[in-house]
C-alpha cells in the first residue's frame, strides 16, 4: 500500500486539532523511519544513563556544544581541528557563527516552542553576523513566508511522532528552504538541536548529532537533503533515516565525552 506524506515539503502544515488525526503520524510509516527513530532514541537513552551525567552534565554539554559547532561548520565547508577551536585561534566567520549558535542554544530553549520565528531570527543573527549585511540579518526572504509558517506550526504543535523525527523535519525544512540565503545550514542544525532538546530527546544537550552528520560525510548529507527537497516518499524517508542515524552516532560521541571526563 502506498504511503502518503501528510503535506509535501514546502507547503504549510497545520497543527493538529484536538481529536483530529496527527498530521505527522504517516511519517512513521515511511520505509525505515520508525525503526531508525527507535534505535536513535535507545542510543540517546544509553547516553543519558551514563553515571558521569549525575555530576558533570554541564561539562559534557559544554564539550558537546564545542564539538557540535566544529562539525556544523565542517558541513558548511570549513573544517578546522578541534584543538584550534579550544585555543581560540580560528577567526573564520563560518566557524565563529557556528560557535555563537552553539553557545546560545541553552538560552533559547524556553522560547523556541512558543516563538520559533523570534528564535530563528536570532539564530541567523548569530550565524551570519560576519557573512551578511546587517540589514539582512534575521530577515527571511519573501519566498520563505508560507513555508516558514508551516514550519512554525510543527514547532509549536503537539504530536505523537518521536522527537528525533520532528527534529529531522525541522532540519530538512530549513536547510532545503534556505530562508536567509546565508548560513542557512548552521541555522537549520541549531534549530534541529533545539527541537531535540525541547521535545525531550536530549534535555541535557549532551549528544552531538552534528558530529554524526559530519562523519557520514558532506556528500551523504547533501544527497539525503536533496532527496528530502524533492518531496518523494523515498526522499523524505531517506533524509529522516539519515537524521536518526546521525543522532544515534551523536549519542556515541556524547558517550565518548563522558568517558573522557571519567578518566580525568
Amino acid at each position: 500500500m502506498a504511503v502518503t506524506i501528510p503535506v509535501r515539503p514546502g507547503a504549510a502544515r497545520p497543527a493538529a486539532r484536538p481529536g483530529a488525526p496527527d498530521p505527522l503520524a504517516p511519517l512513521l510509516d515511511l520505509p525505515g523511519v520508525r525503526e531508525a527513530a527507535d534505535t536513535a532514541r535507545a542510543a540517546v537513552d544509553r547516553l543519558l544513563g551514563h553515571r558521569v551525567l549525575r555530576r558533570e552534565s554541564a561539562g559534557v554539554s559544554t564539550e558537546s556544544a564545542l564539538r557540535g559547532a566544529r562539525a556544523s561548520a565542517a558541513l558548511a565547508g570549513v573544517d578546522v581541528p578541534l584543538a584550534e577551536l579550544r585555543a581560540g585561534s580560528v577567526a573564520d566567520p563560518v566557524v565563529q557563527g557556528s560557535l555563537r549558535v552553539s553557545a546560545a542554544i541553552g538560552s533559547m530553549v524556553e522560547t523556541w516552542p512558543k516563538a520559533p520565528g523570534q528564535v530563528l531570527a536570532r539564530l541567523h543573527v548569530l550565524a551570519a553576523a560576519d557573512l551578511a549585511d546587517r540589514a539582512d540579518l534575521g530577515r527571511p526572504a519573501p519566498h520563505a513566508g508560507a513555508r516558514l509558517s508551516g514550519l512554525f506550526s510543527i514547532v509549536t504543535a503537539t504530536t505523537t511522532v518521536p522527537a528525533v523525527v520532528v527534529a529531522g523535519l525541522v532540519h530538512g525544512e530549513l536547510a532545503a528552504l534556505a530562508p536567509f540565503g546565508t548560513a542557512d545550514g548552521v541555522v537549520a542544525r541549531g534549530a534541529a538541536r533545539l527541537t531535540g532538546i525541547t521535545r525531550g530527546l536530549d534535555v541535557k544537550a549532551v549528544s552531538v548529532p552534528e558530529v554524526g552528520f559530519s562523519e557520514f560525510g558532506r556528500a551523504a548529507y547533501d544527497e539525503a537533503l536533496a532527496g528530502y527537497a524533492a518531496g518523494t516518499p523515498e526522499g523524505v524517508a531517506g533524509w529522516l533515516v539519515h537524521c536518526c542515524r546521525a543522532t544515534e552516532h551523536g549519542a556515541l560521541e556524547g558517550l565518548a565525552i563522558c568517558e573522557s571526563l571519567l578518566r580525568g
